[in-house]
């Protein structure tokens, strides 16, 4: 009897505490179908008794070549990412290269290293080379914040994997590319989808790299779709916030189709037989 009261005061205070967390996405979506003559309503209202579709029908008019950049932004920061991440992570696994944990320090401090500060320093490079206000200016930069996540995520996986299946290959005749390329990344799909939908979300949800590398160009992401509602005497509300859910849908379906191979992929390297 205790041991069942137990598990039910902890699944209330889960269920209470899932509810708060995810009270601003319910907001978010309210404010979205709440009409713009209600916004500053006191008390406001805490369902849409008269909902609008104003603001979603502004996503359809203003935003899709917004949403279409992003797209396109996020699938080349994540082919990016896996075509120097993948071949990094198994060089430091499996061929020990000279200074390779000096190398994984760097990366380690190079996470650490604030957005903003990277963002200045892209822009006086950018500004040389002629890729400021470009889509693949800001795949450049959003990968140099997954490409060091990556590396270690795939060092992690491949460390894992048990040598007799490399040197079985290495038996057949494989050498160090086909190895890599035939043997290791197939078993490494975990690690994989993991860097892979990481890279794309931290793209997509990026808005200091695409303020300061692209804020006047053609091709814009979605986060600078929101932004442009906002303005110093008017604040589309309802808009922004049909945009903002209209924009969390990818990145939702991704999470929930992903989870388990996520899931397996962070936890790579924590335990070893």
């Amino acid at each position: 009897m205790k041991s069942r009261t137990a598990k039910g005061r902890y699944t209330v205070i889960g269920l209470v505490l899932t509810a708060l967390m995810l009270f601003p996405v319910y907001w978010m979506l309210n404010v979205s179908l709440t009409p713009q003559q209600n916004m500053r309503k006191d008390p406001p209202d805490l369902l849409p008794l008269h909902p609008t579709f104003e603001g979603y029908r502004a996503v359809l008019d203003d935003q899709l070549p917004y949403l279409g950049t992003s797209l396109l932004i996020g699938l080349g920061t994540v082919a990016l990412t896996l075509l120097l991440a993948a071949p990094a992570g198994y060089s430091l696994a499996r061929l020990r290269p000279r200074g390779g944990g000096a190398l994984g320090l760097g990366l380690l401090i190079a996470q650490m290293i604030p957005g903003i500060v990277m963002a200045m320093g892209f822009y006086g490079i950018f500004l040389d080379l002629g890729l400021l206000n470009s889509w693949w200016g800001l795949i450049i930069a959003d990968s140099t914040i997954a490409v060091p996540f990556g590396v270690m995520i795939f060092t992690a996986f491949m460390s894992g994997i048990p040598g007799e299946l490399i040197a079985a290959s290495r038996i057949d005749g494989a050498g160090t590319f086909r190895t890599f390329w035939s043997v290791v990344l197939p078993v490494s799909r975990n690690a994989v989808v993991t860097v892979s939908l990481f890279s794309f979300l931290w793209a997509w949800s990026d808005f200091v790299f695409a303020n300061t590398l692209d804020g006047g160009g053609d091709l814009r992401p979605i986060t600078l779709g929101i932004y442009k509602y906002i303005g110093n005497n008017n604040q589309e509300w309802n808009a922004i916030m049909a945009t903002a859910v209209v924009a969390s849908v990818p990145a939702a379906v991704l999470l929930v189709l992903a989870q388990r191979y996520v899931a397996a992929g962070v936890t790579a390297g924590a335990v070893k037989d």
